[in-house]
C-alpha cells in the first residue's frame, strides 16, 4: 500500500471518528434540553391569564437537596458548571452570526439576588459580547422623554446579549406603588387616569413583540425570594461588617409595601407573559438553584435560535488558502 493510499485510510478513519463523536455529541446536548425543558416548564409563564404568584414556591430546587449537603450537590454543580460553559459556546456563536440579540430582564424585590445571579451566570461570556445596564431613578433629560426612551436606548446590538437590572418594568412596579412619583414623570394631568398602568402594561407587551420580530429575543425574570428570607438577608447585610455596604434603611421602608409591590408583580406577569417574552418565575431563596434555573433557561433559547458560524464561500475559501501559502512560504 502506497504512502498516499495509507494517508487516504487514515483520514477516513479519523473522520468516521470525528462523526461518531459529533453523533454522541449531539444526542447528549438533546437528552440535556429534554432534562433542561422538564426543569423550565415549572417557572416559564407564556399566558398570564390564571397566573398567580402564590402558586410559585420560592423555596423551590426542583427535587435538588437544599442544603446541598446530601447526595446530589455534585450533579447540580455540574450543572450549573457545565451552563455556564455551554452559554459561553452560544453566545460565542450568537456573536459571530450576528443576526439575532437577546434581552434578558431581571426584577426582584430588594435582597433577591440579582447581581449575584448576573455575575455568576455571565462568568464565562466574552465581555464584548454582553451589555449590562442597572437603572436607577431617572435624569432630568430622561425625564424630558417618554418613559420607554432611555431603556430603548440600551438595547442589545445584534450578535450580543443585553441584561438589564431592573428595566422598564419599574414604572409600573415601583411607580405604581408609589405613586407620588408620577407627578415627576411631566404627564398632561388628562393622562393620569386610572387605566395608566394597564395601558403602559400594554404598551411594554407590544414593544416586546416588536422586538422578537426584529430578531431581538426577550426573557424576563422575577427572581422571587420569600419575605422570610428577605429579612434574613437583610438581617446579614447589618450583621456582617463586609456586606454593610449593601444595606440602606430605606430597604426596610420598602419591606413595608411587600404586599403592594407582589400585587404589582402578579399584575406586570399577567399583563406581559407571552410565548415570544415569557416570564420566568425563578425560586430564589436558595441562590445556587436561581443561578441554575436562569442559566438553563437562557441556553434552552440560544439553542432554540439554531445559532451556527458563517459559512465560508469558494471565494473566501481560495482566498483563505492563498493566505496560508504566503505565510508557509515565510522564511
Amino acid at each position: 500500500m502506497g504512502k498516499n493510499d495509507k494517508e487516504k485510510k487514515s483520514d477516513k478513519h479519523a473522520d468516521k471518528a470525528s462523526n461518531k463523536k459529533s453523533e454522541k455529541k449531539s444526542v447528549n446536548r438533546s437528552d440535556k434540553l429534554a432534562e433542561i425543558e422538564k426543569l423550565l416548564k415549572n417557572y416559564r409563564v407564556e399566558d398570564g391569564k390564571n397566573f398567580r404568584l402564590k402558586d410559585f414556591d420560592a423555596g423551590s430546587t426542583a427535587g435538588y437537596p437544599e442544603n446541598r449537603k446530601e447526595e446530589g450537590k455534585g450533579e447540580a454543580d455540574s450543572i450549573l458548571s457545565r451552563g455556564v460553559e455551554w452559554l459561553a459556546e452560544l453566545q460565542d456563536r450568537l456573536y459571530a452570526q450576528d443576526r439575532y440579540a437577546l434581552l434578558c430582564i431581571f426584577q426582584a424585590m430588594d435582597a433577591a439576588g440579582k447581581d449575584g445571579t448576573i455575575k455568576h451566570v455571565m462568568s464565562g461570556v466574552n465581555p464584548q459580547g454582553c451589555q449590562v445596564y442597572s437603572f436607577k431613578q431617572p435624569s432630568f433629560e430622561e425625564l424630558d422623554h417618554d418613559f420607554m426612551w432611555r431603556y430603548q436606548r440600551c438595547l442589545p446590538e445584534r450578535g450580543r446579549i443585553g441584561i438589564f437590572n431592573r428595566s422598564y418594568y419599574e414604572e409600573v412596579l415601583v411607580v405604581r406603588v408609589h405613586n407620588e412619583i408620577l407627578a415627576t414623570h411631566k404627564l398632561p394631568d388628562k393622562l393620569k387616569t386610572k387605566d395608566i398602568w394597564d395601558e403602559r402594561l400594554a404598551d411594554m407587551a407590544a414593544f416586546e413583540k416588536y422586538l422578537s420580530r426584529n430578531g431581538i429575543m426577550v426573557l424576563k425574570f422575577f427572581l422571587n425570594v420569600s419575605k422570610a428570607e428577605q429579612k434574613k438577608r437583610f438581617l446579614a447585610r447589618i450583621d456582617v461588617p463586609k456586606k454593610n455596604w449593601k444595606f440602606s434603611s430605606a430597604d426596610v421602608i420598602e419591606r413595608g409595601y411587600w404586599n403592594d409591590y407582589q400585587r404589582a408583580y402578579e399584575e406586570a406577569i399577567r399583563a406581559t407573559a407571552s410565548k415570544e417574552a415569557p416570564w420566568y418565575v425563578i425560586p430564589a431563596d436558595n441562590k445556587w438553584f436561581t443561578r441554575l434555573a436562569v442559566i438553563a433557561a437562557i441556553v434552552h433559547k440560544l439553542e432554540s435560535l439554531d445559532l451556527q458560524y458563517p459559512k465560508v464561500d469558494k471565494k473566501q475559501k481560495a482566498e483563505l488558502e492563498k493566505a496560508k501559502a504566503l505565510l508557509l512560504s515565510e522564511k
